[in-house]
């Protein structure tokens, strides 16, 4: 299948046409060096999310580090109810670990607990 141009979502490099995403942050690698805190701030779909997922992918590959990318945004379905945001934003960081780490960089299995 040819590559297209998305706009929807996360691009991947192998069906997306997209420019590299960390070339875009060329001052970001002294912060990660210092352990210094960062935030990626910009309008809809620009590249963030992206752009977050090809950090911790390189960031893994290194293997100075490991890196998953977890969004709070799941959670945001639960708005009165903070277990429920908490199981959720486990629940969608768990799936991204699985998707995106090396089996041996999963994290083990944990028991149910209570939210909190």
């Amino acid at each position: 299948m040819p590559k297209w141009f998305n706009t929807a979502g996360p691009c991947k490099a192998d069906i997306h046409y997209m420019l590299s995403p960390i070339a875009r942050l060329p001052q970001l690698d002294p912060l990660i060096e210092q352990q210094g805190y960062f935030v990626i701030h910009a309008p809809r779909q620009t590249g963030k999310t992206t752009t977050m997922l090809a950090l911790a992918q390189q960031l893994t590959a290194s293997e100075q580090y490991t890196a998953v990318m977890v969004s709070a945004e799941v959670g945001a379905a639960f708005p009165h109810d903070p277990g429920a945001a908490e199981n959720a934003m486990l629940g969608s960081w768990r799936e991204n670990a699985e998707d995106y780490l090396p089996w041996e960089l999963h994290p083990p299995e944990w028991s149910p607990a209570e939210p909190g």
